[in-house]
């Protein structure tokens, strides 16, 4: 708990294995013992067929929130289940409380199918700032955590995304076809030009992931769901690279972007991508 009036700084010094911790527990408890082996009744559609939610993820979410709401006496919890059952609860990220904003199985789609490619974000964020997130991708036990002004590591290693390798089409993550409107879809055709390579998009926690690993080299999404993005943008801005809304403004987790944005290895990247999005050359 924070103690003597101590900074969330102080706090992330002292409690942050305790996150991770927890992170992991949700996965071991809730996630994988439901991986391919979910039954009919433990998958549920929310506003349509492509938009799944499992037992997984509420009982995931369920967990964390009740752990992180302990560790951190004060703060307020955003989880994706939570926010579908009661929009109104999204709020909390605009407000005075420290916010632990989560997505318990980010990829719920690649989850039910059975594939590998999904995972467990936690962020928390103060006043709309990110302070540190946690990327946990169970299935080959991979954690991606972040600091602000701390630096981005995996599985205790340091991330540094760089700049693309020059003369390679660039690999861009795009919003998946199946959740964008004829109007998003016209705006990402900006990217099907020479010299990109764009594609679209898994989990957003792992395509973030991919950007601070400098496997790809920018993402172009139409969505601003902070508990899908909020994890991701601390760890591709501290493992070097950055985020940039069509705007010309970072991306902010409370709202009001100007979509679709980018984030990308470097500044450089991130220019061409938005110029193409606002249909520049």
């Amino acid at each position: 708990m924070i103690e003597n009036n101590e900074t969330i700084d102080e706090f992330l010094a002292r409690h942050a294995d305790e996150v991770e911790e927890a992170v992991r527990k949700a996965a071991a408890l809730e996630i994988m013992p439901r991986w391919r082996r979910l039954a009919a009744h433990e998958v549920d559609e929310k506003a349509g067929p492509h938009d799944l939610v499992t037992d997984a993820d509420r009982k995931a979410e369920l967990y964390l929130t009740e752990v992180l709401a302990a560790l951190l006496p004060g703060s307020v919890v955003v989880g994706e289940e939570a926010v579908h059952d009661n929009p109104a609860s999204y709020e909390a990220i605009r407000g005075e409380a420290p916010v632990w904003i989560i997505d318990p199985v980010d990829g719920t789609r690649q989850f039910v199918h059975g594939d590998p490619g999904f995972c467990t974000l936690v962020a928390l964020a103060h006043h709309g700032v990110v302070h540190a997130s946690w990327t946990y991708a169970p299935a080959d036990d991979r954690l991606a955590t972040a600091v602000r002004g701390r630096g981005a590591f995996l599985n205790g290693e340091r991330l540094y995304a760089g700049p693309p390798e020059p003369g390679r089409d660039l690999r861009v993550a795009t919003s998946h076809p199946d959740y964008t409107t004829d109007e998003q879809k016209q705006v990402l055709l900006g990217l099907r030009t020479p010299g990109l390579a764009p594609r679209s998009c898994g989990s957003a926690g792992l395509e973030y992931l991919a950007v601070a690993q400098g496997e790809s080299d920018a993402t172009a999404f139409s969505w601003e769901a902070a508990w899908d993005h909020a994890a991701g943008i601390l760890l591709v801005e501290e493992a070097g690279g950055t985020h940039l809304t069509r705007s010309g403004e970072p991306f902010r987790i409370t709202g009001g972007n100007e979509l679709p944005f980018t984030a990308a290895r470097d500044a450089a990247t991130a220019r061409q991508v938005v110029a193409l999005l606002s249909g520049g050359a």
